[in-house]
C-alpha cells in the first residue's frame, strides 16, 4: 500500500476529531482549530501503521469526544450561573441521550478495530483442527467401531 493513503487515512480522522472537538467544546478559534488538526494529523501519521490503527484510534477518540459532549453542555450552562430554560433543559437531555448512546457505539466500533488490528494481515483465524482422516465425515468414535467391525 502506498504511503500517502496512509497519511490521507490520518488527515482524514484529524479532520472527524477536529469537527469533534469543535462541536463538543462550542466554539474553536480558526488558529486552535488548525493546531488540534495538525497535532491530531501528526500524531496519526507517526504513531500509527496502518489504515486499521488510525481509525481504530480516530473511532476510539471520537467515542470519548461524543461522551465529553453533554458533559460540557452541562458546565456551559452551569456556568451562566442562572437556573436552566426548559429550552436548555431539553437540549441537555437530548444531548445525554446521543452523547451516551453515540460514545457506545464508537467504543464498540473501536474496539473491533482494535482488535481486527491484532490479527496479522493475510492471515485468517484459526479453525479448529479435525481428529482423523478429513475425508472422512464420521467422528473418529465411530469410524473405529466401523472399521473393528469390518475386519471381524
Amino acid at each position: 500500500m502506498a504511503m500517502w493513503i496512509r497519511y490521507l487515512n490520518a488527515l482524514l480522522g484529524s479532520l472527524v476529531l477536529t469537527t469533534g472537538l469543535w462541536i463538543a467544546v462550542g466554539e474553536l478559534s480558526p488558529p486552535a482549530a488548525v493546531a488540534v488538526y495538525g497535532l491530531i494529523a501528526g500524531a496519526l501519521g507517526w504513531l500509527c501503521s496502518n489504515n486499521t490503527a488510525i481509525w481504530a484510534w480516530t473511532t476510539l477518540l471520537f467515542g470519548a469526544e461524543s461522551l465529553a459532549w453533554p458533559i460540557s453542555m452541562m458546565v456551559r450552562i452551569k456556568l451562566a450561573g442562572m437556573d436552566p430554560t426548559e429550552q436548555q433543559m431539553q437540549d441537555m437531555l437530548t444531548a445525554i441521550l446521543f452523547g451516551l448512546f453515540s460514545s457506545i457505539f464508537w467504543f464498540t466500533f473501536a474496539y473491533g478495530l482494535f482488535k481486527r488490528t491484532r490479527i496479522p494481515e493475510g492471515t485468517a483465524q484459526a479453525s479448529p483442527q479435525r481428529v482423523g482422516d478429513a475425508t472422512s465425515s464420521a467422528p473418529p468414535g465411530r469410524r473405529r467401531r466401523s472399521q473393528k467391525g469390518r475386519r471381524a
